[in-house]
C-alpha cells in the first residue's frame, strides 16, 4: 500500500506541475478532479503579494500547499532550513529570503517534472542561498544534526510512513531545531473506504491524521512542546469540495463537516544532555 500510495502521488504531482492546472483542478489535477473552487478553499489566498514580490508570477498558482509555513514559522539569519516536499519551490525561496544570504534553504521532492520546476523558478528569482534535492521524506539525504528549522506544506499526510517522516525528520534537525509544519489534520476519523482510496490520498485528506495521532507520532520521534494549530476549516458541504473525496456519498460527506482542517504544527528537539 505504502508503494502504491507514493506512486500514484508521484503521477498525480507529476501531471499536475507539467499541465500547470494546481493541486485541486482539472481531470489531471492532484487532488482528484476537483475544480478549482475546491483547489481555493485549500490553497488560495495563503501568500500575500508583498511576499512573493520578485517571484516568477506562476509560482502561487502552482503551490500545492495548505498553509503558508514561511509565515507562521519562526527564521532566523543565518539558519538552515529544510522543506519537506518543496514542489515547485515557493517555500523554499521564501525561507532563503529570510534567513539571507549567510543561511540555506534546501527543497527535497521526489518528483523530477517539480525539482525541474523549481530549479527554474530559483534561476528566475536569482535567489543562491537553496539546493534542491531528489529523494523521499522518509529517508531524507542530509546527514543527521544538519537543519535548524524543517517546514513542509501539506506533504506529510501523503506519506504511507508518516513514522518514518518523524524520525527522520528528528535525525536531520540539530539540537534545539525546530519542526514547523502545515498539513492537513482530521478532528475526526475518516470511514475506513475513503482510507483505502488511491485517488482520495493524492487529495491530501484521505492520508491525514487525527489531531492526537499527530501529536503521538511526534512524541514518539522525540520531540517535545507539540503544538497543534487550526488555519482552516474545510466545509464538505460544498459540492466542488465533495469531489475530494469521491468514494463517499453525500450523506457521508454531511457527517465529516468540519473533521478536516489545516492545521500549523510545530515541536522541539530537545537539547543534547
Amino acid at each position: 500500500m505504502d508503494k502504491d500510495i507514493r506512486e500514484v502521488v508521484k503521477l498525480k504531482y507529476a501531471e499536475a506541475i507539467t499541465q500547470k492546472t494546481g493541486c485541486c483542478s482539472g481531470n489531471s489535477g492532484c487532488c482528484s478532479p476537483g475544480s478549482s473552487d475546491a483547489m481555493d478553499m485549500i490553497t488560495g489566498n495563503l501568500y500575500g503579494q508583498n511576499e512573493v514580490e520578485g517571484l516568477p508570477g506562476d509560482m502561487v498558482a502552482t503551490s500545492f500547499g495548505c498553509g503558508n509555513p514561511t509565515a507562521l514559522a519562526e527564521l532566523r539569519d543565518g539558519e538552515t532550513v529544510l522543506d519537506l516536499g518543496s514542489g515547485a519551490g515557493l517555500d523554499v525561496l521564501l525561507s532563503a529570503r529570510r534567513v539571507g544570504p549567510s543561511g540555506k534553504a534546501y527543497g527535497l521532492d521526489m518528483t523530477d517534472e517539480m525539482l525541474d520546476e523549481a530549479r527554474a523558478n530559483q534561476a528566475k528569482a536569482g535567489i543562491n542561498n537553496v539546493e534542491f534535492l531528489k529523494g523521499h521524506i522518509e529517508d531524507i539525504p542530509l546527514p543527521e544534526n544538519t537543519v535548524d528549522v524543517i517546514i513542509s506544506n501539506c506533504v506529510i499526510n501523503l506519506s504511507g510512513n508518516k513514522d518514518q517522516v518523524m524520525k527522520e525528520a528528528f535525525r536531520v534537525l540539530k539540537p534545539g531545531g525546530r519542526f514547523a509544519v502545515s498539513d492537513i489534520v482530521l478532528k475526526k476519523p475518516l470511514p475506513e473506504k475513503a482510507q483505502e482510496d488511491l485517488v482520495a490520498w493524492t487529495g491530501c485528506i484521505a492520508g491525514a491524521m487525527l489531531e492526537q495521532e499527530y501529536r503521538e507520532k511526534l512524541a514518539q520521534a522525540g520531540f517535545t512542546n507539540v503544538e497543534v494549530e487550526t488555519t482552516r476549516v474545510y466545509d464538505f458541504n460544498d459540492q466542488d469540495v465533495q469531489q475530494m473525496l469521491p468514494s463517499l456519498s453525500k450523506d457521508d460527506l454531511q457527517s465529516l463537516n468540519g473533521a478536516a482542517v489545516s492545521a500549523f504544527i510545530r515541536a522541539i528537539k530537545p537539547q543534547s544532555d
